[in-house]
């Protein structure tokens, strides 16, 4: 096995896109991984030399090749939930997503399953960790609606703050959107990602929300060519853009060709 000098196991295979740095480390610790045949231990360090086996699978990690990052833009529609598998039987974000030759799609945080909008998926476990945590701050833009009108009043708590069962929360910005009584819009953005955390805070100030819609993480904004349902892959030069929010520094820039994204049936 690597020395020092080598990465870290859980690291490397969220790297190839298996998923979160903490779900490697469960991975681990439920010996699913063997490095050169013998079964890994959290903290072990890989190099290019090392054979890494995810339930007896060989797996492609980075220390032997980089794995390009891919990012999805996909389309939520309101009914889906953010779930590989639901013995519920409902249709989820993930049912329709391209297949992959070596690691799987990550998603970018949940969204519940009456929000419709952007969501994003990697196929890089480490960026998308450091895209969700909350030490990052990205913004998240919403459009909402809601049934009533809303005071200048509540408007200000939201801005200023108010106490949730998980704690305090607020909205960094607030835009009037238009409408008029039970079809009135705001825009709204957070910096975190907490469950369901928009609705609550409407809800604490007795706002009923009818509709809510994520149109913008971070760099990325939903676009209207992508509809419900779809998905488009972010360019290259996008990519980095978002790498570069999460702290991760992006792969080197190749010369390439303009192109522009299509949208495609999940």
């Amino acid at each position: 096995m690597s020395g020092p000098a080598g990465e870290k196991l859980h690291k490397v295979l969220a790297q190839a896109g298996l998923g979160s740095r903490r779900e490697m480390e469960r991975w681990i610790a439920d010996g699913r991984i063997s490095v050169n045949g013998k079964r890994a231990t959290t903290g072990l360090r890989v190099g290019p030399e090392d054979v890494v086996r995810v339930d007896g699978r060989q797996i492609q990690t980075s220390t032997t090749k980089r794995v390009k990052t891919r990012v999805l833009c996909y389309h939520k529609p309101a009914g889906q939930v953010c779930t590989r598998s639901d013995p519920e039987g409902r249709p989820t974000v993930f049912d329709g997503l391209p297949r992959m030759h070596t690691g799987r799609w990550i998603a970018v945080g949940r969204l519940d399953i009456s929000t419709s909008g952007l969501l994003l998926f990697t196929n890089d476990g480490e960026l998308a960790n450091r895209l969700m945590h909350p030490s990052s701050e990205i913004e998240r833009e919403y459009a909402v609606r809601v049934r009533r009108e809303v005071s200048t009043g509540v408007l200000r708590n939201l801005k200023e703050g108010v106490e949730l069962e998980d704690g305090a929360a607020h909205f960094d910005s607030v835009i009037d959107a238009g409408g008029s009584g039970g079809n009135h819009w705001y825009h709204v953005v957070v910096k975190e990602g907490r469950n369901r955390e928009v609705r609550r805070l409407w809800e604490s100030q007795g706002v009923e929300v009818s509709r809510l819609i994520r149109i913008r993480f971070g760099s990325v904004e939903l676009s209207r060519s992508v509809r419900a349902g779809r998905f488009a892959e972010l360019e290259a030069n996008d990519t980095r853009q978002l790498e570069s929010l999460g702290g991760k520094s992006p792969a080197p820039k190749r010369p390439q060709k303009k192109k522009t994204p299509r949208s495609r049936r999940s």
